[in-house]
């Protein structure tokens, strides 16, 4: 009994490809979280005093003391305990945009030559990595919204963080200013 080459090959083809495609299905199926990347932020900025009345060092030291005593009373914030709240977060989705369509397309095209047999193994490559390709950019756009999404809740936090920062560092500069002293 002679095999026919071209039915020899696909059935090569057949039993390599079988296990392949199901492995690139597996790993796309899995969707590593979120990457968090911390990007260094600018200081906080300084309140800088200066006793214009002839206050001695002494008595701006008792001043700033009390006036920061005063600020954390009225609004809640301490600086020396709070966390830095200008600590900047940036959220990237942890595979690169367009991988989960190239795996889709790839993968849906050799389960779809598979599928089609190896007669019709062109128009299933085609129309399985068409179908693959929209699998994978819904999970691509997916990914996108979920880091969006996230990434707008640390904004959030981060500027409630900075208002809170501001509010100590106005009511600490109306408190001194009030006691005859210049803020920069």
């Amino acid at each position: 009994m002679k095999l026919d080459p071209i039915s020899t090959m696909a059935a090569a083809a057949a039993r390599y490809s079988v296990p392949l495609a199901a492995a690139v299905l597996l790993a796309a199926c899995v969707a590593p979280p979120p990457r968090t990347v911390a990007v260094p932020a600018p200081p906080p900025q300084r309140i800088f005093v200066y006793p214009a009345n002839g206050q001695t060092p002494e008595q701006t030291d008792r001043d700033r003391y009390e006036c920061h005593v005063w600020a954390v009373q009225q609004t809640g914030v301490d600086p020396s305990r709070d966390t830095n709240p200008y600590e900047r977060v940036v959220i990237q989705p942890a595979s690169p945009p367009g991988s989960g369509t190239v795996a889709g397309a790839i993968g849906g095209a050799i389960i779809g030559s598979i599928i089609a047999g190896p007669r019709a193994a062109g128009a299933g490559l085609v129309l399985g990595g068409v179908t693959g390709a929209a699998i994978g950019s819904a999970s691509d756009a997916n990914a996108q919204a979920q880091a969006q999404q996230t990434q707008a809740q640390i904004n959030q936090s981060a500027a409630a963080g900075r208002a809170r920062a501001d509010s100590y560092r106005r009511a600490i500069g109306a408190c001194l200013q009030g006691r005859g002293y210049t803020i920069s």
